[in-house]
């Protein structure tokens, strides 16, 4: 049986167009049959694939019109003509594309014209720069959709392991003050039902790493475990969710402590993607949970340094499309049930 197809292509905002996100992009086009990928529209600036990439694209005024163009070149919808593109050198034009390119994703996300929403690598500093006034992309993206930003989770997936951050883009010595009881409930119930809908896995396990050495050592290296994450655990347990916790951090991320359990819920930034890209560097996918549209985004940033010299990976690119287009079918399903 042929696999199943969305009947909507997905949208990708380029990013900032000065980073590999243009190039990326038309790579993964490149490979859109050996690594059967479901048909696309990138928005952004149409000049700037031309320093970075020497492919064919076609300029589209509607997403629909994608299907029709996809075979023999990207369909990109302009949103925003910079005055030059220099690969490595990223300026205000280039930052104003990718806010506005971003912007439209959604748009088109939200209004059901695409069936899902990949975002390419954005330089914070020149969007900051342009009036961006949020932490990154995701917290963008949840205000856009309606969503609190405690309920609009951040996973990074690779082909066998799924971690959340519980606290993402803080200092460390902020981390444990920001960590409560409801932000550990929100996270672990937000992660669960994402996993049902987006990964049609119906009864998710769900593994909780302590924040101190050895999870405390019962208390001998820190109380947070026994005053915050074990009544949090105790309650998301009796709404009938599979959880275990708070467990030693170093013990949990080896392939056969993985095997038990379908996403790990880390304290802190680096506990969660330490493990994740010394596995999955290359091809690892951030997606965020909680949405009403499915999003995911290549999980490296722009580049800037290797830009325009025709030596980006694309992996991380092919494999956020095609979990978008997983999540898309998954939930599809879902609502069809």
């Amino acid at each position: 049986m042929p696999p199943r197809r969305l009947d909507l292509p997905l949208a990708i905002s380029v990013g900032d167009p000065a980073g590999i996100g243009p190039e990326i992009i038309g790579k993964a086009w490149e490979a859109r049959k050996s690594a059967d990928l479901p048909p696309f529209f990138a928005i952004g600036d149409m000049g700037s694939f031309a320093p970075h990439w020497n492919g064919p694209v076609v300029k589209i005024d509607d997403p629909a019109d994608s299907f029709a163009h996809f075979d023999s070149a990207l369909p990109v919808i302009e949103v925003h003509t910079c005055l030059s593109v220099i690969p490595g050198e990223p300026d205000l034009d280039g930052a104003h594309c990718a806010y506005q390119a971003l912007e439209m994703a959604i748009g088109f996300a939200r209004a059901g014209s695409a069936a899902a929403l990949v975002t390419g690598p954005v330089s914070k500093t020149q969007l900051y720069a342009v009036g961006f006034t949020h932490p990154g992309q995701t917290e963008f993206i949840a205000e856009r959709c309606g969503v609190s930003k405690n309920n609009a989770v951040m996973m990074l997936a690779g082909p066998d392991l799924r971690v959340v951050p519980m606290t993402t883009h803080i200092p460390l010595a902020s981390v444990a003050s920001k960590l409560d009881g409801r932000l550990i409930r929100q996270r672990l119930r937000a992660t669960a039902k994402g996993l049902q809908r987006n990964f049609g896995i119906e009864n998710p396990r769900l593994a909780v790493a302590g924040f101190n050495p050895h999870a405390g050592e019962s208390g001998n290296m820190g109380r947070e475990e026994i005053d915050i994450f074990e009544p949090a655990i105790a309650q998301i347990r009796s709404e009938g969710f599979d959880v275990v916790g708070p467990l030693s951090a170093d013990t949990m991320f080896h392939a056969e402590a993985r095997s038990h359990y379908d996403a790990a819920l880390c304290a802190y930034h680096d506990q969660a993607l330490i493990p994740l890209k010394t596995l999955y560097f290359h091809d690892a996918v951030n997606i965020t949970l909680g949405l009403p549209v499915v999003r995911t985004s290549p999980d490296h940033g722009t580049a800037f340094g290797i830009a325009g010299q025709n030596i980006a990976m694309p992996h991380s690119m092919i494999a956020a499309i095609k979990m978008a287009e997983m999540a898309a079918l998954n939930r599809q399903a879902a609502d069809a049930a």
